[in-house]
Order: structure tokens, then C-alpha cells, then sequence
């Protein structure tokens, strides 16, 4: 502790005072605005399902704590369907829009490639991560759910099926895009959109005007998922209330467990990226980090990696990266690489599982990679966006979709992490990009722009 008192005493005053400055500025601002106020009502929602959940546990009979339970979670019920109202349209318009942004691959040659060479690499490399270390910490089994009611969960799940070959096929391929709507069908979506996405592409200019009425479509759904997600603090209330009823104080277990497995499981990720950076862009790699320190602060204070996205764009072309690669590469990877949020994706699918004594074997965990993989494509950088596609696969693999109201009290801290981690991971891949098609010039003089 001596050691690093001496070590800020020794940079000057003015820096001190500057850094700190912002250090409280952007720590007061995970607090304010929408995204802020959405937490504090969501703690809050927490402390009182905690309050009003003990109370009736150690007031009441099993009886009365049955119905009880029962009975509160139908405000997570609410919650939950309101998000999977979203998720057809949203899967939809947004992994279209992300196919069109590609463009005609034979045009864009090399770049797009190898552009896609690194998003898929990333996508399965943090997927992987996320699989094992989920199984190796187990935070799902700190808490025992599999005794919970499920009623309140049917409707979400529907029948349940064992998973099979066949019925991953029929989960794959649609006969029909309006019931694969209906019925959340991810992957049949993804499918249906995949061949929409390039047969709009192929129209040329006649295209152009689908593709724009999309993005303006999927806009709009991306801002109902902000207003959707406005009420969980009531699922939160409803989920932790019934649970701390059930259960008691064990819960508490599971959250710490959690947090500490899923931040333990970011920096061995950033490990690994920071790794293949170095190999790609050498001592470049500290100057990078340096370069985007603002943007990472931000996507670390909003938990929004779009927020950060014109200002990101300026610091890569300041670092060397030339301007057509960063506009081509780095809208793509705000919709096809984002590493922290598949890595969560499947560590938070798995540790529900745990949490509700579901047992998947080694197959159907990489079959869940591989949906994971499809459907988290074209799903924006937005705050807990990454929630719509766990949900989905939760009901897909037969895991009781409630169970994602149990991670929501601590999912934005969760999300500073993986933001601040998808913001890295397309800064790589731009100067990764940049560097092999021979377009990262020297960075410019960072006093000029100080």
C-alpha cells in the first residue's frame, strides 16, 4: 500500500486532480440517466423482495408461502412476456440490416473475409470460455431451484420435449416464418433472415429501400426493448421475492458466486484478446489501449457499447486505422462481435440450468454454442440486450425462462464488464484488420489532439 502512495506522489498535481476528476465523474454517471435510474429502481426492487420475501418465510406457513410464491411471480410472468414480445422482430431486423451492411462479399474481397475470419474465431473462442468456466464454478448450484413452481413458466417454455438431432433440425429449419414468429423460434428466424438478408442484398438499389425501412423498424424495437425493460424492476420484485420466501437467505450465495465465476471469466478473456493483439499489432497494442481509454471508461460507465461508438470511430482513425476500414469494419462488429456479451450469453444459460437441477451433457451444451453463435448475431450493443437472447435459449433448451429475473439485481454490474469487453474486441479487430491489409499508418501525435 506504501508503495503505491509513493507511486501517485510522484505524478504531478494537476494530472492527479484531472484523473481523479473523471474517475468520480464517470463512477457518478453508472447512476444517472436512464440506464442509472433503471438500476437504482431495480436494487431497490431487489432490497424489498428481499425485505418482503423474509418476512414470509419466517412468518408463514409452507402453505401460505406456496401461494404466496406463487401468486408474486406473476409479476415476473409480466415481465417475461413483455420481453419475449420483442424478440421475433428484433432477431429479424436487426440480423437483416447486419447481412445487408456486408454487402456483395465478392466486392469487399479481402476485408470482409478476414473481418469475418476474426468475428467468428472471437464468437467461439468467448463462447467456449463462457462453457467452461461455468462448469468449472458451478455459481448455479450455490442455489437450488429445482423444486420451484413452474407453473408461472409454462406458458413461456410450452411442451416440454427431450432435445434430439431431430428436433434441432426442426428447430432449425421453418416451414412456415409467420410460426416460427409466433412461436420465438429463434433459429428458424435466423434461417428465414439469413436467406432474406441476401436475397435483399442481391436486389441492388431496389434493396436499399427494404434494408432502410428495416433499420428504421429495428430502431424502433430496440427502443421498445428500453421500454420493456422498464418493468423489471417488477419481475426482479416478483422473482427475488418468491425465491427469498422458498428459500431464505441461500441466495445470497448464488449471487456472490455468480459475480465472482463471471469476472473471473472477463479477464481471462481479455487475456486471450489481449494476447492475439500483441501478436498482431506487438508494443501497438499498449498505445491502443491508451488511444481508447475515454471509450472504455464510457462503455463502462453507460453499459452501452453504441454509446461510444462515434467517439471509438474518432480514436481508431487517430491511432493509424484508416477510415474506409473503420466505417466498413466496425459497424459490422458492433453487430457480429461482441465477445464479452456471447461470453456471458452462455455462462448465464448454463449457470440457470444449474440453478434449476437441469443436467445438459457435453452435446447439447455445444449445441447450445451453436445457437448462441447464430442467434447472437445482428443483437445490438444496447444495455441487457444480451437478455433477449438468453431468455430465448432458456425457453429453446427447456430452462425455465424465470429464471433470468434472478440474474437481473446484479446483471448491470455484470454489464459494465461486458460492454467495456465488446468495446475492446472491436477496437482489436479494426487494427487487426487495418494492420494485415497493410492500412494502419502511424499513429498521430497524441499531444496535437490534447
Amino acid at each position: 500500500m506504501n508503495i503505491l502512495f509513493k507511486s501517485l506522489n510522484k505524478i504531478p498535481k494537476s494530472i492527479q486532480i484531472v484523473y481523479f476528476t473523471n474517475l468520480n465523474a464517470n463512477i457518478f454517471s453508472i447512476m444517472k440517466g436512464s440506464s442509472g435510474k433503471l438500476t437504482l429502481y431495480i436494487l431497490i426492487a431487489m432490497v424489498l423482495g428481499i425485505a418482503v420475501g423474509y418476512f414470509v418465510h419466517q412468518q408463514s406457513s409452507p402453505e401460505t408461502i406456496k401461494s404466496f410464491s406463487t401468486n408474486i411471480k406473476l409479476l415476473t410472468t409480466i415481465f417475461l412476456r413483455l420481453v419475449q414480445m420483442v424478440i421475433a422482430p428484433l432477431v429479424f431486423t436487426t440480423l437483416v440490416v447486419g447481412i445487408a451492411k456486408l454487402g456483395d462479399l465478392g466486392s469487399v474481397g479481402r476485408v470482409g473475409g478476414k473481418a469475418m475470419l476474426w468475428f467468428i474465431s472471437a464468437s467461439l473462442a468467448s463462447l467456449l470460455l463462457g462453457m467452461v468456466l461455468v462448469n468449472f464454478f458451478k455459481p448455479g448450484a450455490a442455489i437450488n431451484l429445482s423444486s420451484a413452481d413452474l407453473e408461472g413458466a409454462k406458458d413461456l417454455i410450452g411442451k416440454t420435449q427431450e432435445f434430439s438431432l431431430q428436433k434441432f433440425i426442426e428447430h432449425v429449419f421453418p416451414k412456415s416464418v409467420f410460426e416460427a414468429m409466433a412461436t420465438n423460434e429463434i433459429l428458424q428466424l435466423v434461417v428465414f433472415s439469413i436467406f432474406f438478408g441476401v436475397g435483399t442484398t442481391a436486389l441492388g438499389e431496389k434493396g436499399k429501400v427494404i434494408v432502410k425501412a428495416l433499420d428504421a423498424a429495428a430502431h424502433i424495437i430496440l427502443k421498445m426493448v428500453g421500454y420493456v425493460m422498464n418493468f423489471a424492476p417488477l419481475g426482479v420484485f416478483g422473482a427475488i421475492s418468491a425465491v427469498i420466501a422458498t428459500k431464505g437467505l441461500e441466495v445470497f450465495s448464488f449471487y456472490g458466486q455468480y459475480l465472482f465465476a463471471f469476472i473471473i471469466g472477463i479477464a481471462c478473456l481479455w487475456v486471450l484478446l489481449l494476447s492475439v493483439g500483441y501478436m498482431v499489432l506487438g508494443k501497438r497494442l499498449w498505445e491502443l489501449l491508451r488511444t481508447i481509454s475515454q471509450p472504455l471508461l464510457i462503455a463502462f460507465s453507460t453499459t452501452s457499447s453504441e454509446a461510444v461508438f462515434p467517439k471509438l470511430t474518432t480514436e481508431l482513425e487517430r491511432f493509424g486505422c484508416k477510415d474506409k476500414i473503420v466505417s466498413f469494419i466496425l459497424p459490422l462488429g458492433y453487430s457480429f462481435n461482441l465477445d464479452g456479451s456471447m461470453m456471458y450469453m452462455t455462462f448465464a444459460s448454463l449457470a440457470i440450468a444449474q440453478a434449476y437441477g437441469i443436467h445438459l451433457d457435453l452435446g447439447t451444451q455445444l449445441t447450445m454454442l451453436v445457437v448462441l453463435m447464430l442467434t447472437s448475431k445482428g443483437i445490438a450493443g444496447v444495455p441487457r440486450a444480451s437478455l433477449v437472447v438468453v431468455t430465448a435459449t432458456c425457453a429453446m433448451f427447456n430452462i425455465p425462462p424465470e429464471g433470468i429475473a434472478l440474474i437481473i439485481p446484479i446483471d448491470h454490474f455484470c454489464d459494465m464488464f461486458r460492454t467495456m469487453t465488446n468495446v475492446v474486441g472491436n477496437a482489436l479487430a479494426t487494427t487487426a484488420v487495418s494492420k494485415w491489409e497493410g492500412e494502419l499508418a502511424p499513429a498521430a501525435i497524441l499531444e496535437e489532439s490534447i
